[in-house]
């Protein structure tokens, strides 16, 4: 072969190649009996050895060189290193331990079967150790993985002039691959050109083998081109190369430009790409490559089918791995331990302890790596019971010092929910690494300690600890669950100082944390920095759009997101439903709907209930029930969510037959559901029944009353005008009464215009929510019901004097995927002359109905006419209006409202409803109002 090129890397070569050796400080005297050396193994036999061996002990065999040569030789071949010492021990009392050929046979024996000791005092013994014994030494220490001792071990024979052959060379070479240690492999190199040895097929390959691990791929190549007849072992050297660094790309391509040379692979260059095949994941021609091993006949070899178990576990189904796996004959622990990672991998983790039982039976003896999956697979099942016997296990095999163990350890603790036996092990590592740090905090962050987690990962900080992407994600989920919006400012300086303001996971969770602190403007200048958005990115975004009220937003960005060509998750549409319910957008809300059945997530319960909920909150109960009977799997948030859609709407009765179908089904509630209970009763006026479960709600289901829940009743209770119980129950709360609270009596208050009951809860209200401006409007509401006008008109000067601002009346309708929003006396709108002018048709028609418009409700103080134009533009009847010319013939009208329905606009839906003959649906800020055929769902009663 012909390596001129070398020349170019190197330079020319010294007469010295090395740096002086300094020789290893051996012991000075090694017992030299026959009885020590054959008491000092464990003596194990073979099929092959044992008949000669007999013969030996019975005095029966003939002592010659070629005879004692045959039989090490076979020990060597089988690793017998028992027998082997047996027959060293003969050999000595025999007086052949001098012949140079014996030794050379024993030195290969013990350096085999890693008994290094033994192997270097016989070369030590040697006046002349000659290039076989060096070669049989360094050999041993390359094939075990000991590269520093090998290149000793060369460095001295250099010294003493013994020169290499094509059986050094590689051993040799493979010890600078180890070691990674190209300068001295270039050294190496030079010697075989000078000595003619660089043409020798093995140490060429070698040589490709060696700049390839060693990262001088270009280098590696040209030596492989230059390689004139390239066997199989030629390419198996450099592709398998690629594959150990990860380029599995460029190894799946030498393999086919192999096959296309018309090289035959054989079983190793199988397995390889097969390796390659799972690093890239593409289980497609991870089977064409198991049909090619079929066909050559290599499918009972057993790297073959472990590279098997292996990729199908990681990359097509867990069934395909198993079904190889039971093909094995005997498997070894590679087999075992792939399969068991498998089933972890797809947490089928009851199937991972019962092979790791299996595997037990059969006598293997597991290692870390079988161990360390066995701990994920009793974190995923809570099987702390399993973990600690493990862990006892582990204690014996003196794996108390290995970190990858402790941190399996520390993962399986917290996920069993035993975070303070974590914490021990974490305390009591020695050495802390970073990925023992992430353990620990995530499992903190896992089990809702969120606070500890955060402490945790400053501690880390300040102790100087490198951290990663991981960590961050971590402490930012921590952060946003505590609302830290500091510590989140301060993560993300850290992350762009870092380097890391460009990973996708810091982003990512960047994102969710600000948006979930409240700050959107933040997450979205994040978002609009992002160079490729993904499906997460968008999810996080879409989500604290719709959290916040900023549903349009959401709705925009999913429009942005499809047409980027991102297929959205169930979470993408759980948020979107949950957009389109804060804006009561119905037809959006449809189209999403059409989107979770195109994708196939019907069965997921996120999706499932936000289908519920919005179809609920957009006015329509009845697709919400057909929404809630196609969930597969109802939990108590379904239930939850129906229910109190039918207590929206004001259908009392139904929402409690519904609850109580729902215990009958054997589903608890939770205090969310209790809410929605008491707010069914609350709408439909059904006092007994709500008394019942609110007095029951502890011992029936274990729900201690929360201030909602006496909110709730509060309300109902002053509603049906029973003050002096709703005034009792104020009085007997095991906790000071919040806004809520008060802002129920005070609503009581103007429905019974008791103003005595309404400045006492106004004051409260004022006390404790001083910028609220509905306090200050409802008391004037409740005076001017009562004729009390001079307080109406203190009141609205302590307004205007404590710069407090009405909080402007807004509703929202949707109409061809567009929400069009009102203000009253609004005309802004593109087809406001139109809106107007359908406006001003109705009131005639009203008028001519009977209708007659509620001016004592408007507080302003001004004419009687001027009160009567500005109740008419209220900003719902603005909305109905534009949806009468804006909707086809017969289509409900949908209307959101920011504020409870007014009085007036409450009865002119009465009358336009029975007008237009069309349905109305009003969403107020408590309740939904269906006006049809000149009534209305609540009864006049809200």
């Amino acid at each position: 072969m012909k390596l001129c090129f070398i020349h170019s890397l190197q330079n020319p070569l010294p007469q010295r190649l090395y740096l002086p050796f300094k020789p290893k400080t051996l012991p000075t005297h090694f017992p030299d009996s026959a009885k020590r050396i054959q008491t000092s193994a464990q003596v194990t036999t073979d099929a092959q050895t044992t008949p000669v061996l007999s013969s030996v002990q019975r005095g029966n065999f003939s002592p010659t060189s070629i005879s004692y040569s045959k039989l090490l030789s076979q020990c060597a071949a089988s690793k017998s290193v028992g027998v082997g010492m047996e027959v060293h021990a003969h050999i000595i009392r025999c007086g052949c331990s001098g012949d140079q050929s014996l030794r050379n046979h024993l030195i290969n024996l013990y350096s085999k079967c890693r008994f290094f000791r033994h192997a270097r005092k016989l070369v030590d013994e040697s006046t002349e150790p000659d290039l076989v014994s060096w070669s049989a030494l360094i050999s041993g220490y390359a094939q075990n993985g000991l590269g520093k001792e090998a290149l000793s071990a060369f460095r001295e024979m250099h010294s003493l002039g013994v020169k290499c052959n094509e059986f050094t060379f590689p051993s040799v070479l493979k010890a600078c691959s180890i070691t990674r240690d190209s300068v001295l492999g270039k050294q190496i190199h030079g010697i075989a050109l000078l000595t003619g040895f660089e043409s020798d097929e093995f140490v060429a390959n070698t040589l490709v083998v060696m700049y390839a691990k060693c990262g001088e791929f270009g280098d590696s190549r040209r030596l492989f081109d230059a390689i004139p007849e390239r066997n199989v072992v030629s390419w198996n050297a450099l592709f398998s190369c690629y594959v150990q660094i990860d380029s599995y790309g460029e190894a799946m391509d030498l393999f086919q430009e192999m096959i296309l040379s018309g090289v035959r692979p054989n079983e190793y260059s199988l397995s390889c790409i097969i390796n390659a095949c799972t690093g890239l994941g593409d289980g497609t021609r991870g089977r064409k490559i198991h049909g090619y091993m079929v066909k050559l006949g290599y499918e009972s070899d057993s790297f073959s089918a472990n590279a098997l178990v292996d990729m199908y576990a990681k990359v097509k189904g867990l069934e395909d791995a198993i079904s190889v796996f039971e093909k094995i004959a005997q498997p070894d622990i590679v087999s075992w331990n792939a399969v068991i990672a498998g089933c972890v991998l797809h947490e089928y983790h009851d199937w991972a302890l019962q092979f790791f039982g299996q595997m037990n039976g059969s006598g293997i003896c597991p290692n870390m790596f079988t161990l360390s999956s066995a701990l994920k697979a009793c974190a995923g099942l809570g099987f702390e019971k399993l973990g600690r016997q493990l862990h006892s296990f582990l204690l014996k095999m003196d794996t108390e010092s290995d970190s990858f163990v402790n941190v399996g350890l520390i993962d399986m603790y917290c996920k069993c929910e035993m975070i303070d036996d974590a914490r021990v092990l974490f305390n009591m590592m020695p050495k802390k690494e970073m990925i023992a740090w992430n353990a620990v905090i995530s499992g903190h962050s896992q089990n809702g300690e969120d606070i500890e987690a955060v402490s945790l990962f400053s501690e880390m900080y300040k102790e100087g600890i490198e951290f990663n992407q991981t960590t961050l994600s971590t402490v930012l989920k921590s952060t946003a669950s505590v609302q830290a919006i500091k510590f989140c400012e301060q993560i993300h300086a850290l992350s762009v100082k870092s380097g890391f303001q460009s990973d996708m996971y810091v982003i990512n969770s960047l994102l969710d944390t600000y948006g979930k602190c409240g700050k959107v403007e933040h997450a979205a200048k994040i978002f609009e920095g992002c160079s490729t958005e993904d499906v997460v990115a968008f999810t996080s975004m879409i989500t604290a759009y719709s959290q916040y009220e900023q549903g349009e937003e959401a709705l925009k960005l999913y429009l942005q997101m499809q047409r980027r060509g991102n297929k959205p998750d169930s979470f993408v549409c759980s948020s979107l439903l949950n957009a389109c319910a804060n804006l009561s957008a119905y037809g959006q809300g449809k189209q999403i709907h059409v989107h979770i059945l195109k994708f196939g997530f019907m069965s997921d319960a996120f999706a499932g209930n936000s289908l519920v909920n919005m179809y609920a909150k957009c006015g329509s109960i009845d697709d919400a029930d057909r929404a809630f009977s196609e969930v597969p799997q109802r939990g108590i948030v379904s239930w939850s969510a129906m229910i109190g859609g039918l207590a929206q709407h004001g259908h009392g009765k139904r929402a409690l037959n519904l609850f109580n179908q729902m215990l009958k089904y054997g589903v608890s509630p939770n205090h969310i559901t209790l809410v929605s209970v008491l707010c069914a009763c609350n709408h439909a006026g059904l006092v007994t029944e709500a008394r019942k479960y609110f007095e029951s709600m502890k011992e029936l289901f274990g729900v201690v009353p929360r201030q909602e829940h006496y909110a709730c009743m509060i309300d109902l209770l002053g509603r049906a005008g029973k003050i002096n119980e709703a005034m009792e129950l104020v009085n007997t709360m095991p906790f000071q009464a919040n806004a809520s609270v008060w802002g129920a009596l005070l609503g009581a208050a103007r429905i019974h215009k008791n103003v005595e009951l309404g400045q006492r809860a106004a004051e409260m209200l004022l006390a404790l929510e001083p910028e609220k401006s509905g306090t200050h409007v409802l008391l004037a509401n409740i005076y001017a019901s009562a004729g009390m006008w001079d307080n109406v008109a203190k009141m609205r000067r302590l307004m205007r004097d404590g710069q407090v601002k009405k909080e402007p009346g807004m509703s929202w309708i949707e109409v061809k995927d567009q929400v069009h929003t009102f203000i009253v006396g609004d005309r802004s709108h593109s087809r406001s002359r139109e809106i107007y002018a359908k406006l001003d048709e109705l009131f005639d028609l009203m008028y001519k109905a009977g209708y007659a418009p509620m001016v004592e409700i408007d507080l302003h103080d001004v004419e009687q006419s001027e009160k009567q134009r500005l109740l008419r533009y209220h900003s719902e009847k603005l909305a109905v209006a534009f949806g009468l010319i804006a909707t086809p013939p017969g289509a409900p009208i949908r209307v959101k409202k920011n504020l409870r329905v007014c009085v007036d606009c409450h009865t002119a839906f009465k009358f336009i409803c029975k007008i237009v003959s069309r349905e109305i649906i009003v969403r107020d800020i408590n309740r939904f109002h269906h006006f049809k055929d000149g009534s209305c769902s609540c009864g006049d009663y809200w």
